[in-house]
């Protein structure tokens, strides 16, 4: 059930992405093993918890469990744990109304106010296929304010989680834009029970997972007791904390699905024989509607590859299955880790299949590493550590384990964990003044400090956090920032160099989001975010909106993010 942040810059740093190179041909080596040694840095950096299964044409190829299933019992995940699907539950929903279609007892061309009694005159146009497609323009329920800090605690029926956001304007006109919505969703399930007459979740049990034989999925139950299943697990202040509570009623038909790799892995093959379908009901699945979308399944291209895929994110859980249709390949990456890059691991694993060539790093001497050793500043008070251990060098984010990075050559690193690399910055006399982060086709500076102000910088980002006090100039410069963007380009002398770079990417996407907010009216500060950012609700003639922005010791802004509330 992913965000809808719009981040113009990227400042999760090494945010989990694939590399890319060459394709050759598929391993014809010891698959498991290589695989094995793949998953090893990303288990070792803390980064990884759960379960892996690599398939070929249905066979296992590689499976594998990591880590605990229950850190407090020293129980250790298997192949058969149990872990939450999150938003990998849409595919069954999907699956689920094309079944009803089949029967004839609905169609997806149906309006939603047939089978929805208080749908609004502004739903008028939204059909069943607009749901399953994301392209309903029913703002999501889980982009709520704060949504997930007290309302998700409690247990909600399907009609009242749908009223959150049913009086809320839409987001677009039906069916012209994709934004991917849970809301649609549970509307979704909510169809599935009027129409068939049983709970959403006797209808998956009764005509998906017993026929199929999945015997280790179902709907997961915040009071039930369900055998073998993973406790959730999230990282605070770089150590391993509980998921927060998650009343299971909220994400129903849009995320609230456990399930095993073994199960999905019937799952898999049940698609291609074409057991829970027909064969014109699994080419409407497949089809990308214009968005890589179709239903429940994003349809896109992988290494050069077909794929079609999903992952899930849910309280203390990721996961991910992607399937490679042309070359009967099936990826199954299970974390029972909230900040587990799932992502990048079953990309990885598919182009390690594929035989793409991942980089080669060599040894350094210790003299040579200790130049980098040290504390470096990415922005005010978010303080990145290069230290040595052994032969070895790392780095660490505020919060984060040490993950460590492979040489390419003297001045130049790369990780392995995400799709970054790290040059040095040397002065003229060849002595290291600062670090740049290559990642998503943006630079992330950050220059060398010393100790005592390492120090002083993230004792003053605790104050400010703590106060819950705002930048000197923030709001200005906030202000400033949107009159530009409403009325042309903002000014990028005003900005750092990676907020700016990023910003020229995507503000051409984020023009005509404002374009409809009409005219600025007020700007509040709401507070100062854990990474030191202020945030401030402004309000338009037309709209709600969130902003952060963070300011650098020169007044430029160092990071800046939207979202719309209404």
């Amino acid at each position: 059930m992913p965000k809808s942040f719009f981040p113009l810059l990227l400042s999760a740093f090494f945010m989990a992405q694939s590399f890319h190179a060459g394709i050759a041909e598929p391993l014809t080596g010891d698959y498991a093993n290589n695989a094995r040694a793949l998953l090893d840095p990303y288990v070792q950096s803390n980064l990884f918890s759960g379960a892996v299964l690599v398939a070929h044409d249905g066979k296992a190829i590689f499976r594998q469990a990591f880590g605990q299933a229950n850190r407090e019992w020293d129980i250790a995940n298997t192949s058969d744990t149990r872990f939450r699907l999150g938003s990998i539950t849409k595919q069954f929903t999907a699956t689920a109304i094309l079944q009803l279609a089949e029967q004839h007892k609905l169609s997806i061309d149906d309006p939603v106010s047939k089978y929805y009694a208080e749908a609004p005159a502004a739903w008028q146009k939204i059909t069943i296929k607009y749901l399953l497609t994301h392209s309903s323009g029913i703002p999501s329920y889980t982009d709520i304010p704060d949504f997930f800090k007290s309302d998700a605690r409690i247990d909600r029926t399907p009609e009242e989680i749908v009223k959150l956001t049913r009086d809320k304007p839409l987001q677009f006109e039906p069916g012209s834009q994709f934004a991917y919505d849970n809301s649609g969703y549970v509307l979704l399930g909510y169809i599935i029970e009027k129409v068939s007459g049983e709970s959403y979740a006797d209808y998956l049990q009764k005509h998906i997972f017993d026929p199929l034989g999945m015997h280790n999925s179902g709907y997961d139950s915040s009071t039930k007791i369900i055998l073998r299943r993973a406790a959730g697990y999230e990282n605070q202040d770089g150590e391993w904390v509980n998921g927060a509570f998650l009343s299971m009623s909220i994400p129903y038909a849009a995320g609230a699905l456990y399930s095993t790799a073994d199960d999905l892995l019937i799952w898999d093959q049940a698609l291609y024989a074409a057991k829970p379908l027909n064969d014109a009901s699994l080419k409407q699945m497949f089809t990308d509607y214009g968005h890589t979308y179709g239903f429940g399944w994003f349809i896109d291209r992988k290494l050069e590859h077909n794929r079609i895929s999903h992952g899930g994110s849910i309280k203390g859980f990721q996961a991910e299955i992607d399937r490679y249709p042309d070359d009967r390949l099936t990826i199954i990456v299970l974390s029972n880790f909230g900040n587990s890059p799932v992502d990048k691991i079953s990309t990885d694993l598919a182009a390690l299949y594929f035989g793409v060539k991942a980089p080669v790093a060599i040894t350094l001497s210790t003299e040579v590493l200790d130049h980098y050793v040290g504390q470096y500043e990415l922005s005010p008070g978010i303080i990145l550590k290069i230290k040595r251990e052994g032969n070895r060098l790392f780095i660490q984010k505020p919060g984060q384990s040490l993950i460590e990075l492979f040489a390419k050559n003297e001045m130049e690193f790369f990780l392995k964990v995400a799709d970054a690399q790290i040059s040095f910055q040397t002065d003229d006399k060849g002595k290291v003044i600062g670090l740049i982060n290559h990642q998503a086709g943006l630079d992330h500076l950050a220059k060398l400090v010393d100790a005592t102000e390492a120090a002083r910088e993230e004792n003053e980002l605790k104050r400010r956090v703590k106060d819950q006090a705002a930048q000197p100039g923030s709001e200005d410069a906030l202000r400033r920032t949107i009159e530009t963007m409403l009325h042309g380009e903002p000014n990028y002398d005003q900005m750092g160099l990676t907020v700016a770079a990023a910003t020229r990417q995507q503000f051409p996407k984020l023009k005509p989001r404002l374009a409809t907010l009409g005219a600025l009216q007020s700007i509040s500060f709401k507070g100062v975010s854990p990474g030191g950012a202020d945030i401030y609700e402004a309000t338009f003639a037309n709209g709600l909106t969130e902003w952060r922005i963070l300011l650098g010791p020169d007044g430029k802004i160092v990071a800046l993010g939207f979202r719309p509330l209404s």
